[in-house]
């Protein structure tokens, strides 16, 4: 009788645990009605298994159950293909919390390739999103998309020849991007509108812009507090193909880090280096072509707080894209020359203290092996430009690093 008890008692525990639900190697056809019903029918704690092999999808994908796991077999094992998308925005959407992916790839989506909307603890790892025709601006936006999420781990995956941003993380808070790959797309890793993020370990190359730090105007939640660091930030000269009217089809093909209008950025310790027009941007929103129509009052459109030391930074600046900073660059250093590692476009907040402008060494610090520094006057229309390496020698408090909490502490 007791050894009957004890079983049953297992048999209870296992059937409100882990779940793992499996399908052998299908046929190509079948497989989108089979992983459609797992992924309706799922329940906390599922793990999804996504065999190896290469399926194609018609529809998208969708999870709103909290707690489940989608693991393929490898990134280039387990394919799921949208060549042939008829229906629905992106390749999967998910709106829940305590989501973990790993371990496949998701291509040639009509929209994004993966979004995670409105959940805290994401882990996406070693997932690859690629639109396989290469740069195109009929591929979809982004193609990994978390927003409004809060503790993200985003690690060892891949994106490639996505239209905006290849791993972009939208207003968010607490996120870690790490080891990571971005090719090919506009944008290669974008962090926008987002609190306390660590970007730390990826390569960026071959994209419009390698790595981004914005703030744009008319959303909820306003960026700050992100550190770059120990990244590899190299020969993103591929030329815009973005959407006209879009915020990244202003970005100039050769920038390397770029920091819109966000506060208390750190870039440090990186390789940035063969990025046509300069390895570093800091601007404000009057600088970077973005519409301001609607800008609400209390958007703050000036980086303040920016701290840049300890890079290794060399090959950027020989050919800047747009005729405003070719202009610039022959004007100051003749059409053999090249722009310095770092632009600012020189807008600063008049009335940010007591009706006074922040002083300089408030708004960007370089402390970078002798790196010079042009302000390229934009408020003038870059009438005078200078250099001003001396004007921002300064240093500024050290950023914290990010701590995911929850499932995901290490």
């Amino acid at each position: 009788m007791k050894l009957a008890i004890i079983a049953a008692a297992a048999l209870m525990l296992a059937a409100c645990g882990e779940r793992t639900t499996t399908s052998s190697a299908p046929a190509d056809a079948s497989y989108q009605e089979t992983l459609m019903t797992q992924l309706l029918d799922a329940q906390p704690g599922d793990i999804i298994e996504i065999p190896a092999g290469t399926f194609s999808f018609e529809r998208s994908l969708s999870l709103t159950i909290d707690g489940v796991t989608i693991r393929g077999q490898g990134m280039d094992k387990s394919i799921l293909s949208f060549k042939d998308q008829i229906a629905g925005a992106e390749g999967l959407i998910v709106t829940a919390s305590d989501f973990t992916i790993e371990d496949l790839a998701i291509e040639d989506t009509k929209g994004d390739a993966l979004k995670i909307t409105k959940g805290e603890n994401i882990i996406i790892r070693r997932v690859r999103t690629e639109w396989t025709g290469g740069p195109k601006t009929s591929n979809g936006a982004y193609g990994i998309y978390p927003v409004q999420t809060k503790n993200v781990l985003m690690e060892e995956n891949v994106a490639i020849a996505a239209a905006d941003a290849g791993l972009y993380i939208g207003q968010s808070q607490n996120v870690v991007v790490r080891n990571n790959r971005a090719e090919y797309n506009v944008a290669g890793i974008e962090i926008e509108n987002t609190l306390d993020a660590d970007v730390y370990g990826n390569v960026a190359t071959n994209n419009t812009g390698g790595i981004l730090v914005f703030n744009m105007p008319n959303l909820k939640q306003p960026g700050a507090r992100t550190r770059v660091f120990d990244n590899d930030v190299f020969d993103n000269n591929t030329k815009n193909f973005g959407h006209k009217g879009t915020p990244v089809a202003s970005i100039p093909a050769g920038s390397g880090v770029v920091v819109n209008s966000n506060d208390q950025v750190e870039i440090f310790g990186n390789r940035i280096t063969g990025n046509k027009t300069a390895n570093i941007i800091v601007a404000s929103v009057y600088s970077s072509g973005l519409s301001q129509d609607g800008m609400s009052e209390d958007f703050d459109p000036y980086p303040e707080g920016i701290y840049i030391y300890d890079n290794e930074m060399s090959g950027g600046g020989k050919n800047p894209d747009g005729l405003d900073l070719q202009a610039l660059k022959i004007a100051m250093f003749g059409p053999m020359g090249a722009l310095p590692v770092v632009l600012w476009d020189g807008y600063v907040n008049p009335d940010k203290r007591d009706g006074a402008a922040l002083p300089l060494t408030e708004i960007l610090c370089v402390q970078n092996d002798g790196a010079e520094i042009v302000n390229f006057d934009g408020p003038n229309g870059f009438k005078n430009p200078r250099l001003a390496a001396g004007e921002h020698d300064c240093a500024l408090e050290k950023l914290a690093p990010v701590t995911l909490t929850g499932p995901l502490a290490e």
